[in-house]
């Protein structure tokens, strides 16, 4: 495979997935394919909302690509904010501002659960193929580091004594969710020696 674009708009994200394939396969984010939208994501699972971002591209560049989605699940909050995560807060992508909505919403709850999931879905060829990857851990009560992304300083993994935002990328990638699907992306190209 010469190239494969990801679908995304999210820089933060192309930089760790290029971490995680360490130059096994050339990446191409979507400004670098020349491709400049804001891909919906309008459905209810990340799942569906992958798949869309997937087809999207596909079917614009007939190039082999994969997108992801992510979402951030408290326990106490139903799996809030969860498919919703880039826009809790609205739709304006704000993630200081989903923060303090989700501390917020905490206040008061001690049982601070909860789990990142990420699916990708990978078309090549046309054909759809599905991973996932899930890293459990808990919500503190406040910010703390300056590094990563989105919800990535109030969450700390199980086993882990910092948040994902006080960790080096190499040390977040031995508990991220991402890492865990990438790793099944990574075995599925291998293993069907697309490359």
């Amino acid at each position: 495979m010469d190239k494969l674009i990801f679908a995304t708009n999210n820089l933060n994200k192309v930089i760790e997935i290029r971490s995680l394939l360490n130059d096994r396969f050339k990446i191409l984010s979507l400004a670098e394919a020349g491709i400049h939208i804001d891909i919906p994501e309008p459905f209810d699972t990340l799942e569906k909302n992958a798949i869309e971002k997937c087809e999207v591209i596909y079917h614009l560049k007939k190039i082999n690509c994969f997108a992801e989605d992510t979402g951030l699940e408290v326990v106490a909050l139903n799996g809030e904010p969860g498919v919703k995560s880039a826009r809790y807060d609205g739709d304006k992508k704000n993630p200081e501002k989903n923060i303090d909505k989700l501390l917020n919403n905490l206040k008061g709850i001690s049982h601070r659960n909860a789990q990142f999931k990420t699916v990708i879905c990978l078309i090549v060829n046309g054909k759809h193929n599905i991973f996932d990857g899930t890293c459990k851990g808990i919500i503190i009560d406040k910010r703390k580091g300056n590094g990563g992304f989105g919800y990535d300083a109030i969450f700390v993994p199980d086993g882990a004594t910092k948040t994902f935002a006080e960790m080096t990328l190499q040390e977040k990638n031995k508990y991220s969710h991402r890492q865990k699907a990438t790793e099944k992306l990574i075995a599925f190209l291998e293993k069907n020696k697309i490359s």
